[in-house]
């Protein structure tokens, strides 16, 4: 990151400042914004450029449309309670690259803000169409990227339009995201401590073996365990299989053995007779799972052994839930993990957690503050912890 230009010493008095910024917010059957953390990351770099005198266009996806106009998709509720958070006027446009943005990006004044529709309404943003990505950038001067939970998308608003501009700064939410992620992987204070989650081994493959050779444990638990009880031989009963993953669980189980890590799997898991929050349950050892039976939780034994670790550790990244958090009766080794982290975080430990439904578990059991820093990007920290380039900082500007 410390190679790539940033906001500071950069006036931008009088221009208009592409940001690129991640408003992928929930929203409930009444177009309600039902968590606002994305909206409040970005504000320190709009809040920033807007103060300076810039003319602030914002741009942004949200869901997934597939390139077309879908009003279940639209940013408006996002435009209008980011009016309630900033003490300057923001106007919406209604389309991204046609007559109604281009005019108001014209008339847009110092220290005003304009909003973007829905990128994705246009399938020249996932393209990373030359066109599109033109289009967007002849309505500003300038490009600010702070989307790091983007980051990892070569779409026309990562790459194509810095590409065009001349390149590209950092905002602060993304300095702040490279920072933190990168002082894990770089430098981190031992014992380092990774642990993985999640329902599948498929999407995690190259972050476990990067993450391997760099720290001291790997703990993995959630539904991808089970992949690994498989081809260990064990019965998993009807539990959940990555049946595609079953040779890379082979691998990464072959590499651990003379990795730097130590992989510890769960000893004991909960297992229920139906995926139901009122289910029959039973704790068993994980060479015991019964047949029909599923496995949706680590265990007690695997949670105190998995605390302990954490409690020894001195860098902590988390990405993924121990189970299915989101039945209360599968939620206590997710919580036990987040607890462990929070309490090692209190005692001088630096701790990230790595988005997606991590930050879901983390907000909802009250824990986020207990934290050294939380990631806007699931898809992107991943990625960066596997060690892979990102096309979103790759394009921006070399100090």
């Amino acid at each position: 990151m410390s190679a790539k230009l940033d906001l500071s010493g950069w006036d931008p008095e009088g221009l208009k400042v592409l940001v690129r910024v991640d408003f992928n917010v929930p929203l409930d059957g009444d177009r309600n914004i039902t968590d606002e953390t994305r909206i409040t990351a970005a504000l320190p770099t709009i809040t920033f450029l807007s103060g300076k005198g810039a003319r602030v266009i914002l741009m942004s996806h949200l869901g997934r449309p597939k390139g077309k106009i879908d009003p279940a998709f639209s940013l408006r509720p996002v435009a209008d309670r980011l009016a309630e958070l900033v003490d300057v006027p923001v106007k919406f446009a209604l389309d991204t690259v046609g007559p109604d943005a281009a005019s108001r990006a014209a008339s847009l004044q110092p220290g005003e803000i304009l909003l973007l529709e829905n990128l994705r309404f246009n399938p020249g943003e996932t393209a990373n169409d030359p066109s599109f990505a033109g289009a967007l950038a002849a309505i500003g001067d300038a490009y600010v990227n702070d989307a790091f939970g983007t980051a990892h998308r070569a779409h026309a608003s990562t790459v194509g339009v810095p590409q065009v501009l001349g390149g590209g700064r950092a905002g602060f939410l993304m300095e702040k995201e490279l920072a933190h992620l990168g002082a894990l992987l770089n430098d981190p204070a031992r014992p380092f401590t990774a642990v993985l989650g999640g329902a599948k081994v498929a999407g995690k493959v190259d972050v476990i073996l990067n993450l391997l050779e760099r720290v001291d444990h790997l703990l993995l638990g959630g539904g991808m365990i089970f992949t690994f009880f498989h081809e260990l031989g064990l019965n998993v009963g009807a539990s959940l299989l990555d049946k595609e993953s079953f040779e890379v669980a082979r691998e990464i189980s072959r590499r651990a053995k003379t990795s730097r890590a130590e992989l510890i799997l769960p000893e004991d898991c909960v297992v229920a007779d139906e995926f139901s929050d009122d289910a029959a349950t039973r704790t068993v050892l994980v060479t015991d799972i019964p047949d029909g039976w599923m496995g949706l939780d680590i265990g007690p034994r695997s949670r105190e052994r998995f605390g302990k670790v954490i409690a020894g550790s001195r860098s902590i990244f988390w990405n993924g839930p121990m189970g299915v958090f989101e039945l209360p009766s599968f939620a206590a080794g997710t919580r036990a993990v987040g607890t462990a982290i929070a309490e090692a975080t209190k005692n001088g430990a630096v701790s990230v957690v790595g988005g997606g439904d991590s930050v879901a578990a983390v907000n909802s059991m009250g824990l986020g503050e207990g934290i050294s820093h939380i990631s806007t990007g699931g898809g992107a920290s991943l990625e960066f912890m596997a060690g892979r380039p990102l096309p979103g900082v790759k394009a921006l500007s070399d100090r």
